[in-house]
């Protein structure tokens, strides 16, 4: 018994050890998930063999490490060698399983102790069996909580003749526990083990051993759980924008073809002026798949737009463009100033007599790009607040909410209208420019 130890009964000591080992696995599991490239490979049940061998390593040194700690600091606590040969077969396979099996039980074979390689090795066998025989959804179900309903599926097992495969799971650890003390006792010092001499030693041992195996499991499946709902959210969020980018389509047909339509009688050339920029800005909508674009872009398709209600309002339209040049790479989501602009031309200079100017302004602030689309119209009625304003029409409540849909509920669209003086609609995004591009 260690000297610091001296005051600690046998039972005692046995039950902190555990508790050590448990907080180890606990820490070596999480370091692990803490990795990308790690959470990939919980990810998949069908793994190449570089996969594989990643897993293998990436889990066998840190079990590896622990033994050489116990044979150096005879620190009990840190040999996962039973747990760890088993997980890594369980979830990877049974070569995996051999690989960190042999990763363990090397050193203590360097030590003297010549039936630890073929015991860890045959743990890494026995878990990799176990995982061709059972579901793996099984697998990821076994917690540290399976003791609780035991007599449930003891029952069920009674009343249906259908094998539960948590208990498969239970009693394997459970079995090469028992072979590990039986090996231990036969041949002494040539395999390690945390001896129990009495009822209570054995509960603790056995029950520490299935936790060992449990825990990690349980970490890395709320990892597995945890990625699966930030990807479900992703497409989830992809599928929104795209619903809300094809309300823009048809709205902005619509309005355009009823300019179209007040041309016709009047101004025939005009009106097959405004269907071939039409036809031009149509195609390049269909040529674009990008939920996001460049500024430059999104103001090359706004100038087309600007075209086709020039030509409609002829020397009564002026607009001015105060683009600062490094806002041009600045990435924005599509089709998101075409209705601002259309909002100012229809219901802001429209009804306005005499002259109106449209100011599109941008400018880069704190890590911001600022976008202003403002206009010397009529005005709102009221001094607004962005629902109310929004509410009128599918443009400006499109532009909203794709704002908080793609960068959160602090980015909205932001109204300032003065009746009789003109409006300005501001957005305001995270800075991200064309080398960092992104899809949602």
């Amino acid at each position: 018994m260690p000297e610091e130890a001296r005051f600690l009964s046998a039972t005692q000591l046995l039950l902190t050890t555990l508790m050590v080992k448990l907080a180890v696995v606990a820490v070596v599991a999480t370091m692990l998930v803490r990795f990308r490239w790690f959470r990939r490979l919980l990810l998949t049940e069908r793994r190449a063999w570089r996969e594989r061998l990643i897993f293998a390593f990436a889990f066998g040194v840190p079990v590896s490490t622990g033994v050489v700690a116990r044979l150096l600091l005879d620190y009990q606590a840190a040999d996962l060698t039973l747990a760890g040969a088993f997980i890594a077969g369980l979830i990877a396979g049974p070569y995996t399983g051999v690989i960190v099996g042999s990763l363990a039980g090397i050193p203590a074979l360097l030590a003297g102790e010549f039936a630890a390689l073929p015991f860890a090795i045959g743990c890494g066998f026995a878990g990799g069996g176990l995982r061709e025989a059972c579901p793996k959804e099984a697998i990821w179900q076994f917690s540290p909580f399976v003791f609780t309903g035991l007599h449930r599926r003891a029952w069920r097992f009674v009343r249906s003749f259908q094998i539960d495969w948590q208990v498969p799971l239970l009693t394997a650890p459970i079995s090469l526990e028992l072979l590990r003390h039986a090996l231990g006792y036969r041949f002494t010092g040539r395999l390690f083990y945390l001896e129990a001499t009495t009822p209570v030693m054995w509960v603790l041992t056995l029950l520490g051993v299935v936790l060992s195996v449990a825990l990690p499991i349980k970490i890395w499946n709320s990892a597995r759980n945890e990625h699966r709902l930030q990807e479900q959210e992703k497409l989830l969020m992809a599928a929104k924008v795209e619903a809300l980018a094809s309300q823009i389509n048809p709205h902005f047909l619509f309005n355009t073809l009823t300019s179209v339509s007040s041309l016709i009688r009047s101004q025939p050339d005009q009106a097959r002026m405004v269907i071939t920029k039409l036809s031009g800005l149509l195609r390049r909508l269909l040529r674009s798949h990008d939920h996001f674009v460049t500024l430059r872009e999104e103001l090359a398709s706004i100038d087309e737009y600007l075209d086709i209600e020039t030509v409609r309002f002829g020397p009564t339209l002026v607009v001015d463009k105060q683009i600062a040049p490094d806002t041009l790479d600045v990435v924005v989501p599509s089709m998101i100033l075409q209705p601002l602009v259309e909002n100012s031309i229809k219901h802001g200079l429209s009804p306005k007599v005499g002259r109106g100017r449209l100011t599109i302004r941008s400018v880069r602030e704190a890590g911001h790009a600022i976008i202003e689309v403002i206009d010397n119209g009529t005005g709102l009625p009221q001094s607004p607040k962005l629902d109310r304003a929004s509410s009128g029409g599918i443009g400006l409540r499109n532009v909203n909410e794709r704002l908080r849909v793609i960068y959160g509920a602090n980015y909205q669209l932001k109204l300032d209208s003065t009746p009789g003086h003109g409006t300005c609609a501001r957005i305001e995004i995270p800075e991200l420019v064309a080398a960092e591009r992104v899809t949602a």
